[in-house]
């Protein structure tokens, strides 16, 4: 049985919708994660799909806090290469996505700003550089974000204190 979210030390929440081509990579992650990694029991993987603000809302009224949350997303920026990694801040996020940040209803930035202000969580959000996003169904990602998911598991890793095996 699964523990509850707010006994785990380290929280690391894939964001996207695997349907939507480069939108996956956050799921992506949490499934390479899986299947390539072994994480201690400290360390929840989580493929949030579309569905995180329920579970931030979650962890804000939960009665301890995870130490450290690190939230995976896709986004499209200029000046950015198709498959690149960044970290961004809260304050980066655009205007215009004030209630739905990302490519697929990312929470608030109100909650996210509440989380890495006013709670002892070290919140860290990592995107990758979509190539493009497809107006249509389209199952599976563009092979630059393919090749960034075992990058972004080792960044990952280090992030938690652990080292890619």
């Amino acid at each position: 049985m699964l523990k509850p979210i707010y006994e785990y030390d380290y929280l690391v929440l894939g964001c996207g919708n695997p349907l939507i081509g480069d939108d996956g990579f956050g799921p992506a992650v949490i499934q390479h994660l899986e299947k390539h990694h072994q994480l201690p029991d400290t360390v929840a993987t989580i493929d949030c799909g579309t569905s995180i603000r329920d579970l931030l809302f979650d962890i804000l009224l939960s009665p301890r806090k995870p130490f450290k949350m690190i939230i995976i997303d896709a986004a499209s920026g200029s000046g950015y290469t198709a498959g690149e990694i960044r970290e961004i801040h809260i304050d980066q996020i655009q205007p215009e996505k004030i209630c739905d940040f990302s490519l697929h209803q990312f929470p608030t930035t109100n909650m996210l700003k509440e989380i890495k202000e006013e709670s002892p969580i070290d919140l860290k959000v990592f995107v990758v550089q979509v190539s493009t996003l497809p107006d249509e169904i389209t199952v599976g990602l563009s092979e630059p974000v393919q090749s960034a998911v075992p990058r972004m598991c080792t960044r990952i890793l280090e992030e938690i204190g652990l080292t890619a095996i």
